[in-house]
Order: structure tokens, then C-alpha cells, then sequence
């Protein structure tokens, strides 16, 4: 009886826990290039996500509070196209995705983690790309309805 009792407890305890949480798997795109032609062909935005992925305690919080729930999943995939810019500590990139990660935090002024730039890719007449800015945040407390509403406002809809 008290070993039913203790699973028991844990069960609810866990239950309440993760509530309104879930695992969602997105596409996260890393390749500035192919984020441009994704944005250019479809129209939206792209979400720009400086992270340091395994040590910045920040960016793990946004992911779980944020990123990793059905209701940003359900809007990113209407609103944006979702790009990772990473700067991990133990994980290994190869050259040309940390190069192209450090010339964006460069050209973005980026100085903390995590910082999300949400961006609109123009093109001129000789082709060259520019990024112009329509939104900028980090870790926002309220969860994602509350991180979302904050992103729209900047949104052009």
C-alpha cells in the first residue's frame, strides 16, 4: 500500500510539473543562406536565436519555458522561420557554421545570451541581402503566450 501510495505521489507531482509543457520538436535551421531563401520564398520573418546551448542557463530556461511548447511551435511555424546561432562550449561546430555564427554576432551587436533578433531579408537590385530588424528579446518571463504577444507587436502582419 505505502509503495502505491509514493508512486502515486510522484505521478501527480510530475504530472503537474511538466503541465501545459511539451517536448516539440522544430526545425531549427542553421545555415544563414538557406534561412534567407526559406524567408524570401515563404515571406515570414526569420527568428534569429543567439544561444550558447549547453551552458548558458538563460537560453536553456527559454527553450523550456518557450521554445519547447506546442503553442510557440504552433506559431513559429505560421509566423517564422526558425534559425539556431550557436556558441556551445563543449559541442564541436565545424568551421564554416562557427565562422558564419560569429560573423552574425558581430554584425548584430550580439553581447549576451540569449538574444533573439527577428529579422526581414530584403534584396537590391544586384542581389546583395540586407537584414532589417523588426523585433529584439531575450529570456521574457510570462511563458510563451506572454513571449509571443511581445514578438508580435514588431510583427508586420
Amino acid at each position: 500500500m505505502m509503495k502505491k501510495l509514493i508512486f502515486l505521489s510522484v505521478f501527480i507531482t510530475c504530472s503537474l510539473l511538466t503541465k501545459g509543457q511539451t517536448d516539440v520538436n522544430l526545425n531549427w535551421e542553421t545555415d544563414m543562406n538557406v534561412s534567407i531563401s526559406q524567408s524570401m520564398s515563404t515571406g515570414k520573418p526569420i527568428l534569429l536565436f543567439f544561444t550558447g546551448s549547453d551552458w548558458c542557463g538563460w537560453c536553456i530556461r527559454l527553450q523550456k519555458e518557450v521554445f519547447k511548447t506546442a503553442e510557440f511551435s504552433k506559431w513559429a511555424n505560421e509566423n517564422v522561420i526558425l534559425m539556431e546561432v550557436d556558441f556551445p562550449r563543449t559541442k564541436v561546430l565545424n568551421e564554416k557554421l562557427r565562422q558564419q555564427n560569429a560573423q552574425l554576432q558581430t554584425s548584430f551587436g550580439v553581447r549576451g545570451y540569449p538574444t533573439v533578433f527577428i529579422v526581414s531579408p530584403t534584396s537590391d537590385e544586384n542581389g546583395k541581402v540586407s537584414l532589417n530588424t523588426l523585433h529584439k528579446t531575450g529570456y521574457e518571463q510570462g511563458g510563451p503566450t506572454s513571449w509571443i504577444n511581445n514578438a508580435n507587436v514588431n510583427l508586420k502582419k
